[in-house]
């Protein structure tokens, strides 16, 4: 059973006996606990429907909990201001999408939202935000055109692009390397290392493939039936067993002869 986290550690994120359920009465996420340590990179992993997504968007206040409690940066999640949490915590969901005819660079400087007053004028600051989002994604070169004249893929960047420039310590990401071809999987995912590393960012990202969460996460949260069954640093908690147990996949566990980390090797079936 996972300990319910100490509300006095250096969290970010608190979750306590959290219960989510959809209107139509099915429970998603059934007394879940869990702590995010401020500065950390955490994945969150499992089977298809076992709530990892839902997690997510409640950790975002895009959905209500029916039972527990989350709280952020010391106080309750929903004693907060939507603009005041806009500029704390951002989130990059699984789908977006942007109005017709809008630019990238239109889209990417709505992440400045939260940051600015009411009719302020646009600021150096707010370009410099801009200007490092689009350069860190590699879309600079596409700001002038048109998001639905893109790939799925230039999307997808485009869509990070927005939430870095968001600017906040924290940041969720749903599923962020949906749509991305492996080698922009791999450089959104050491971008994502990078600024947990050089500017403190917490950042907890729901992903798919293991071997991804072991190499670039600092912990991987496991979930099933909308619980946490398996929770700790990638080689602590990366083992066949483990890797059976959460997705009913028989496999062996070698080191990753690149990054020295768990690498999760499926047997074959039949």
């Amino acid at each position: 059973m996972t300990p319910i986290p100490d509300a006095e550690s250096p969290g970010v994120l608190t979750a306590v006996d959290v219960s989510i359920a959809y209107p139509h009465g099915e429970t998603v996420v059934d007394g879940l606990s869990l702590g995010i340590r401020r500065g950390s990179l955490v994945a969150i992993v499992g089977p298809n429907g076992c709530g990892k997504s839902t997690l997510l968007r409640a950790f975002a206040r895009l959905l209500p909990i029916a039972a527990g409690s989350i709280v952020f940066d010391g106080r309750e999640l929903q004693s907060r201001a939507p603009r005041e949490l806009a500029r704390s915590l951002g989130m990059l969901p699984q789908s977006s999408t942007a109005p017709d005819g809008m630019r990238v660079a239109d889209l990417v400087a709505r992440g400045r939202y939260p940051h600015r007053r009411p009719f302020a004028p646009w600021t150096a600051a707010d370009e410099d935000a801009v200007r490092r989002a689009l350069e860190a994604t590699g879309v600079t070169d596409l700001a002038s055109r048109d998001i639905d004249a893109l790939s799925g893929g230039q999307r997808q960047r485009v869509w990070l692009a927005m939430a870095l420039a968001q600017d906040t310590h924290t940041l969720l990401l749903d599923e962020p390397t949906t749509y991305l071809d492996i080698a922009h999987q791999l450089d959104a995912l050491e971008l994502f290392r990078r600024i947990n590393r050089e500017q403190g960012r917490t950042i907890v990202a729901v992903l798919h493939d293991l071997n991804h969460a072991a190499r670039y996460a600092d912990r991987i949260v496991a979930l099933k039936r909308g619980r946490v069954v398996i929770d700790g640093p990638p080689a602590d908690v990366l083992t066949a067993s483990a890797v059976e147990e959460v997705f009913d996949l028989p496999c062996r566990i070698i080191t990753d002869p690149e990054s020295g980390t768990p690498l999760v090797v499926p047997k074959t079936r039949g």
